[in-house]
């Protein structure tokens, strides 16, 4: 597994999602941003605080959470 040291989850902080450096920035409203046709730079802007790093690791976190588990979707 590759480390995700930007990554924290704690219960205190947005329930425990998965969030930005302990912030209140959570790696789903990073991938939602992204999916939403945002660019990692109108994030930057959005939110200064944050570092293009952390976008990064948000988006490999998203990823490989996603692969960690089968899930069987209903047939169109």
């Amino acid at each position: 597994m590759t480390p995700f040291d930007r990554i924290t989850q704690n219960p205190e902080v947005m329930g425990g999602r998965p969030c930005i450096r302990g912030q209140r920035v959570t790696v789903g409203m990073i991938v939602g941003q992204i999916a939403a046709g945002h660019s990692p730079e109108a994030l930057l802007v959005e939110y200064p605080y944050l570092e293009r790093e952390d976008i990064t690791q948000a988006l490999r976190f998203a990823a490989w959470r996603v692969e960690e588990r089968e899930v069987t979707l209903p047939a169109a």
